[in-house]
C-alpha cells in the first residue's frame, strides 16, 4: 500500500473544511496509508515587504525539507504548475508508484506559496486550476482529487 504524506502551512480554521477532510481521509484509509502534517505559518506583520515574505518562506521551506524523506515523489502544489486533468493525475500517481516511490508527498504552502528551494525539490509541479481559490480549500481539492485518482486507477464508479 503506497503512502501519502500532505505537508501544509497551517491548520484549517473551519469546522465544515476540517469535516470534509476527514470524510476523505476515511475514504482513502482503502488505498493507502495517509499522514497529514501541519506546520505552523512563519510571522508576518500586517502588511509584508518582500524581504520579510523572502524570510518567512525560507523559514517555512527549512521546516517542509526536513519533513521530506530522500525517497519520496514530491509533488509541489504552486501557481505556476501544471494542470492535469483527474484522469491525468491519477495516471502521475500510478506512474510514481510503478516508478518504485513507495511513498508520495505533496506540499501546501502558505499564502505567500512556497518557496524556491521547496519547488525545486519538487518531482512535479501541480497547479489545481487557473482560477482562485480560498487557500484553506487547497487541502480539500487535493484530498478529494487523490480519493478520485485512486477510484480511477481501480475502475470504481464514483469518477464519471
Amino acid at each position: 500500500m503506497i503512502n501519502i504524506n500532505i505537508i501544509c502551512i497551517g491548520k484549517l480554521k473551519e469546522e465544515y473544511l476540517r469535516s470534509a477532510c476527514s470524510e476523505y481521509e476515511k475514504r482513502l484509509g482503502a488505498f493507502c496509508r495517509l499522514k497529514i502534517t501541519e506546520l505552523t505559518p512563519a510571522r508576518l506583520p500586517d502588511n509584508p515587504n518582500p524581504a520579510q515574505i523572502s524570510a518567512a518562506l525560507s523559514d517555512e521551506s527549512e521546516r517542509i525539507l526536513a519533513k521530506i524523506s530522500p525517497n519520496e515523489a514530491v509533488f509541489a502544489l504552486c501557481i505556476e504548475g501544471k494542470e492535469l486533468s483527474s484522469e491525468s493525475f491519477s495516471k502521475e500517481i500510478e506512474k510514481c508508484a510503478v516508478s518504485g516511490f513507495g511513498s508520495l508527498c505533496f506540499i501546501i504552502g502558505g499564502s505567500h506559496g512556497l518557496s524556491p528551494e521547496v519547488k525545486s525539490r519538487a518531482k512535479f509541479r501541480l497547479s489545481m486550476s487557473p482560477m482562485t481559490f480560498p487557500h484553506q480549500l487547497a487541502r480539500v481539492m487535493l484530498l478529494e482529487q487523490i480519493y478520485r485518482a485512486f477510484m480511477i486507477s481501480s475502475g470504481g464508479k464514483y469518477h464519471k
